[in-house]
């Protein structure tokens, strides 16, 4: 039985990155080779820029060009009570589901008043957010009037350099509440060098939750349910993977969200077919991995989903060893911190 004690490893609070760096591909790399003699990891510090070494022409990279929206209103209460709203997820043009917090839980049909800028009506409870209705379309008014939802481990206020570094340069699809950040590191510049390669790059829409960073409350491991995300796979993408396949290169997530997706939508014969969904996939060690070779990421927190995830494809003693490095060489850590390459540990 797996145990959240498995996925526990001590952080220093200073190593949690609170600010994105200026060059998007300045941060570090931390390549973890496996050594298929005895399973050991083989720990490899470079430059983020380095990745090239070890991609190759035909290898297709996958992205989650989701945009982050800016999701956290304060506001109050008809009754004058204080309010936090965070938007999980938009349902239709006018209509959300939110976290809301307040000292009592507002009333079906009440209105709530946020940023002082306009009335949203309380509706059906779904699970433990609320349905909220707003009087416009509900992503001009979030643009308009919503903070940037940075996450609960970054500790100042979102400021105008957030609102450009918190999101990837090809982030085009509205909907998320957290950035898909492995995919913060790459630039134009970079994606020219990888174009010259011969590398492909196509794209997912994966709209991250605030529950990617929802703490595993239960010791054991399967008795954790895990949130649900709505995802997209296009006609192209699906093309491109076969394609790739068909031609011997490798598939390479960027970023765990992307991974999710992929391993959502594939056959268990690795095939891909186009289409959309929610997937609530928990994939933990001794999950089958059905399509995804390798995986770009950041580093994750301790007792997290994401933990268990990269655990499960380059091994759990590689990944204890590899956060063990990276804290003593004082890897940055989280959303605006340094990145992992992880290739998929052999499957029986």
């Amino acid at each position: 039985m797996l145990t959240l004690s498995d996925f526990d490893f001590p952080l220093p609070p200073e190593l949690i990155a609170q600010t994105a760096l200026p060059d998007r591909s300045a941060s570090r790399l931390l390549v973890v080779q496996r050594d298929d003699s005895d399973g050991a990891a083989r720990l490899i510090d470079r430059a983020f820029t380095d990745i090239v070494d070890y991609l190759r022409p035909g290898d297709l990279l996958v992205f989650n060009d989701t945009r982050v929206i800016k999701a956290r209103f304060f506001g109050h209460k008809a009754s004058g009570g204080k309010i936090e709203v965070l938007v999980e997820r938009v349902q239709d043009e006018r209509t959300v589901l939110a976290q809301v917090r307040a000292s009592k839980t507002p009333p079906e049909g009440s209105t709530l008043r946020l940023a002082e800028a306009f009335d949203v009506v309380v509706g059906p409870r779904v699970d433990q957010f609320f349905t909220l209705r707003f009087p416009e379309p509900a992503l001009d008014l979030i643009e308009r009037f919503g903070r940037l939802p940075l996450p609960p481990y970054i500790e100042h206020d979102p400021d105008a350099y957030d609102e450009s570094r918190y999101q990837t340069v090809y982030a085009r699809n509205p909907g998320a509440v957290a950035a898909p950040t492995a995919g913060l590191h790459f630039d134009d510049a970079l994606f020219a060098r990888l174009d010259g390669m011969g590398v492909r790059r196509a794209f997912l829409t994966l709209h991250v939750g605030a529950g990617t960073f929802q703490p595993v409350r239960t010791e054991n491991v399967a008795e954790h349910k895990m949130h649900s995300e709505w995802y997209a796979i296009s006609d192209e993408l699906a093309q491109a993977v076969r394609e790739t396949r068909a031609a011997g290169g490798r598939v390479i997530a960027v970023g765990t969200t992307s991974l999710r997706a992929l391993e959502s939508a594939a056959a268990a014969d690795g095939t891909l077919a186009a289409g959309s969904g929610d997937t609530d996939i928990f994939i933990t060690p001794g999950y089958r991995f059905r399509l995804v070779d390798a995986l770009i990421t950041n580093f994750h927190l301790p007792k997290s989903t994401l933990l268990m995830l990269v655990s499960a494809l380059a091994g759990i003693e590689p990944i204890r060893a590899a956060y063990r490095h990276a804290v003593a060489q004082r890897y940055r850590f989280f959303s605006y911190g340094d990145a992992m390459l992880l290739t998929r540990q052999p499957q029986d």
